[in-house]
């Protein structure tokens, strides 16, 4: 699946993952391959966006994820 990670002011990720996992305001996501339609807020937290051998950690304030045919999209502040 492609991920974006969005600030108002720059790209913090851009390309492929396989796992994604959020800081959802109803609680903790995991998004994989294939994932059903989802929008949702995010709290403050950890972005974790993992491929088979490397894992990065972004850390946000709050936001928004749009997950939608295979594409995440995260809003974040």
């Amino acid at each position: 699946m492609t991920v974006e990670i969005l600030t108002p002011d720059v790209v913090l990720y851009e390309g492929d993952a396989k796992y994604v996992g959020l800081p959802g305001s109803d609680g903790s996501l995991g998004i994989l391959n294939n994932h059903s339609a989802l929008v949702t807020t995010l709290i403050e937290g950890e972005v974790v966006v993992q491929n088979d051998n490397d894992k990065q950690v972004f850390a946000v304030k709050g936001g928004t994820v749009e997950v939608l045919n295979n594409h995440v999209t995260v809003l974040a502040q």
